[in-house]
């Protein structure tokens, strides 16, 4: 049996294999680290040309020019520029979640009764809007047309399920508010298309001719809305507290 140098394989220690590993994990770690920057650059640069020439208007030549890319090389991190618009509109929906997740009272505050938790909540996501206007745009796909054009229906459906899910907590306290299922759904839908309303006219300037603030009329908006459901959340926490008296049935 011939045996060659070249086919000899080195026996590892025990060190040496451990070594090797995390050298290898680095390695890979620093090649992770480089895509995701020149992802977040490619982004970065394609938010800017959405919002001046919208999703119809621009092109991959203008994002990979703006980031610094041939359109060659802008294809090894996106397939598309719907599949850009589609990443931007997923990392704003991700933001918009941690936003809403994180507003609530203080910690030594005493648990928050349910219409005060639909103020919290709806203020979360109304000041997200209010704040970043690009985001209100990708979000209600303002950038082209009103209409999700360039998403796959899988993902177009995904994408709708994270923006519920930053508003599921305002529907949450209609229900807890003494409010069933369809009328939780129909007046949370309400208080999105109020807000929304208001955000448009507050972002292109419209409000000016009004002589109104949008945060203004949306707090009065949310005000009422809590007025005039209240009494059905009183009667419920009326019918808890005689649950609780009498134990429960």
């Amino acid at each position: 049996m011939e045996v060659r140098i070249r086919d000899l394989v080195p026996v590892l220690t025990p060190e040496e294999g451990a070594a090797a590993q995390q050298q290898s994990q680095q390695r890979l770690q620093r090649q992770q680290t480089l895509i995701d920057s020149r992802r977040a650059l490619v982004l970065d640069a394609a938010r800017a040309v959405f919002a001046e020439k919208g999703i119809e208007g621009a092109s991959v030549r203008e994002i990979a020019k703006r980031a610094g890319y041939t359109p060659g090389a802008l294809y090894s991190y996106f397939d598309s520029k719907e599949a850009i618009y589609a990443a931007l509109l997923e990392e704003s929906l991700e933001r918009l979640n941690a936003q809403v997740d994180a507003a609530r009272e203080p910690k030594n505050e005493p648990r928050s009764l349910p219409q005060r938790l639909l103020g919290i909540k709806s203020q979360a996501w109304f000041a997200f809007f209010a704040e970043n206007p690009r985001d209100l745009d990708l979000c209600f796909y303002l950038l082209q047309g009103l209409a999700p054009r360039g998403l796959t229906k899988d993902l177009n459906q995904q994408l709708s399920e994270r923006l519920a899910a930053a508003l599921r907590p305002c529907e949450d306290a209609l229900l807890a508010m003494g409010q069933d299922a369809p009328a939780a759904l129909r007046e949370n839908t309400a208080l999105l298309a109020h807000g929304v309303g208001l955000l448009l006219l507050h972002h292109t300037g419209r409000i000016r001719m009004f002589g109104q603030s949008a945060q203004e009329l949306f707090d009065a908006y949310v005000e009422h809305l809590v007025q005039r459901l209240l009494p059905d959340a009183q009667a419920l926490e009326t019918a808890n507290a005689q649950t609780d008296m009498f134990g429960k049935i």
